[in-house]
Order: structure tokens, then sequence, then C-alpha cells
């Protein structure tokens, strides 16, 4: 049987620590599908089409990975999309914390689906989409976060 992970995130931006994840999870899991969710506690900072498409850019060589956007309970569509297994990244034990509580009750809404946790690597550990957007917000370069081009990159204000 075809192990498949549904990766679920906001991804405003998708970063290395993300890519990492998606990688590393390559080598557990036969197919990884990268799920854009709306998150209805966040508005979206940087453009969710352009996110799309540096993402499926980022992975272009590699057909066991998908993008989807989707909005609904993280655990329904993972089922929707025949996979068995979510995974996340935890930089930490804060993100454990938060991770694990999720892992839980979609557990609870569907029994057969398992969460899988990697830790980020030590090099990427420090990243977070949150602290990507704030030094974006006061002009730095963001670049050495990201593992595609900047350039790629329009916030909604930018694209309206």
């Amino acid at each position: 049987m075809k192990k498949t992970a549904f990766f679920p995130g906001s991804f405003d931006p998708f970063t290395k620590g993300h890519a990492d994840i998606v990688e590393r999870g390559l080598k557990l899991f036969d197919e990884i599908i990268i799920g854009i969710g709306t998150n209805s506690s966040k508005k979206r900072y940087f453009d969710i089409g352009l996110i799309e498409a540096v993402i499926k850019g980022a992975f272009k060589n590699n057909p066991r990975v998908k993008v989807v956007f989707y909005d609904n309970l993280t655990a329904k569509i993972a089922m929707e999309y025949g996979a068995q297994f979510i995974l996340r990244g935890l930089r930490n034990t804060t993100d454990f914390e938060y991770e694990n509580t999720i892992s839980q009750v979609n557990r609870q809404l569907e029994n057969s689906l398992e969460t899988v946790f990697l830790i980020t690597s030590p090099t990427l550990a420090p990243i977070s989409s949150t602290i990507v957007r704030e030094l974006h917000k006061y002009g730095a370069d963001i670049s050495p976060y990201l593992p595609y081009p900047m350039e790629k990159l329009k916030t909604v204000s930018e694209t309206e």
C-alpha cells in the first residue's frame, strides 16, 4: 500500500524549514501532499497563488510531491486525498505542545490518521514564517530563508 502523508500549513511563506521537512519526509513516505490551508485566525501576508507557484517550482522535478489548496478540517482533507499520515515539523517544545493538541483532535476526527513529527534540522530551527514575514515587512533580505528566488513573491497588498 502506498504511504501518503499530508503536510498542512498556511505556508505564508514556504521556508527552507518547510522544504527540509518535505525532503526528509520523502524518505519515509511514497507521496507527500502539501496542503496550503486557510487559517481563520491569520490574515495572509504573501499572495496564496504565488505561494502555490513557488512551492510547485521548488518540487517541479519530484512527482512524489503534490500541492493543493484547502479550506476545511485538516483531518477531513487528508482523508479525502487518501493520506494515512499527517506530517508536521517541530522546531521546539512550544511547537510540540501546540502540534500535540492538534494531532489528538485529528485522531479523534479520523481514527486511522496518524501524525508523524519530524524534528527540524538544527540549522533551520530558528526559521519561522512569522519571523520571515516580519523581516520582509521591515525591508530585510529574506532570501536566505527561502528555497526559491525572493523576487517571485509578492505580498497580498502588492497583488490587489
